[in-house]
């Protein structure tokens, strides 16, 4: 994985140059839009931030300077007006802090990022005997095994709950699980509608969950080919989740954690391309992980409590 460099001028423009391809199956059903496929990885956390020997304890760093929201906005509005269509980031640091939600698209359907709750979820309940499912739904983001984890959760309710409930500790208080199918091509639990905001607060109070570590680690172990967004990042360990919209066209993004010389902070993105292409759906989020990473040194971020 490389480090990306640049102003987010040279970021959105090199959108410009990119061209979408073949036929695609999303990450939660089958092949339906005209794009080429990909999800999401990176690179192991340096040693200088692992946990302490207590659980949910950070070692500290020295305070640096962030940029403020108004300059966050400013730039990212730069940012968005290059895109190509509606994109979104949300901030929110480990330990504690306001919420930054920027740009024009903060709500949509989770798609497969919501494998990474569930996958806890799973653990606790299953253990070893679900642990190779949800390396492959975290790590290959393979559909099948993250229906075997859900079934593994109960009925449809049981399982929802189950879910729902690893939400709430890690700080979103709001997000619902979808337990019915309400498209008959994709699983319930894949059109849960989660916001970027309430995803980054679930992200970052992730960090702090001691059982959830297996997870985290396995967001630092997903496939090459799915090594985009985020995995522009030095540092970041990450779920994507692409699909098509009920009026077409593919929604792309993902969820993680971005570790930083100040500490981690909890960060959803997302895209939805005005060509409706995959493709340059994940050459949005390339450019939101480049502006990121650009600037990752002065973003909010703490350490868990």
């Amino acid at each position: 994985m490389h480090r990306v460099t640049g102003s987010s001028y040279a970021i959105a423009l090199s959108l410009a140059l990119l061209i979408s391809g073949c036929t695609i199956a999303t990450d939660d059903g089958p092949a339906t839009d005209t794009s080429s496929v990909s999800e999401s990885t990176s690179l192991p956390m340096p040693r200088s931030s692992e946990p302490t020997s207590e659980p949910g304890v950070w070692s500290t760093a020295a305070p640096v300077e962030t940029l403020s929201v108004v300059d966050l906005a400013a730039e990212f509005g730069v940012l968005e007006a290059a895109a190509g269509g509606p994109i979104g980031v949300a901030l929110v640091p480990v330990g504690g802090g306001p919420p930054i939600v920027l740009g024009t698209w903060t709500s949509g359907v989770a798609w497969s990022t919501v494998k990474v709750p569930m996958a806890v979820a799973a653990l606790r309940n299953g253990g070893d005997a679900v642990l190779a499912d949800a390396a492959a739904a975290i790590e290959r983001s393979d559909n099948a095994a993250a229906d075997a984890l859900w079934v593994s959760l109960g009925d449809s309710a049981a399982a929802g709950s189950a879910v729902e409930a690893v939400l709430r500790q890690g700080g979103d208080s709001v997000t619902t699980i979808q337990r019915e199918r309400v498209r008959p091509e994709f699983s319930a639990f894949g059109q849960t509608e989660w916001s970027t905001q309430n995803q980054a607060t679930f992200a970052a109070g992730l960090s702090c969950i001691p059982d959830a570590q297996p997870v985290v680690e396995m967001m630092n172990n997903v496939v090459p080919e799915q090594q985009w967004g985020l995995g522009q990042l030095s540092d970041a360990a990450f779920k994507g989740g692409w699909g098509p919209r009920v009026d077409g066209g593919y929604v792309v993004r993902q969820v993680g954690i971005v570790t930083t010389v100040a500490g981690r902070v909890g960060v959803a993105i997302a895209a939805q391309p005005d060509s409706g292409s995959f493709t340059d759906g994940t050459a949005m989020l390339d450019a939101v992980g480049g502006w990121l990473e650009s600037r990752s040194d002065r973003l909010p971020a703490g350490h868990c409590l």
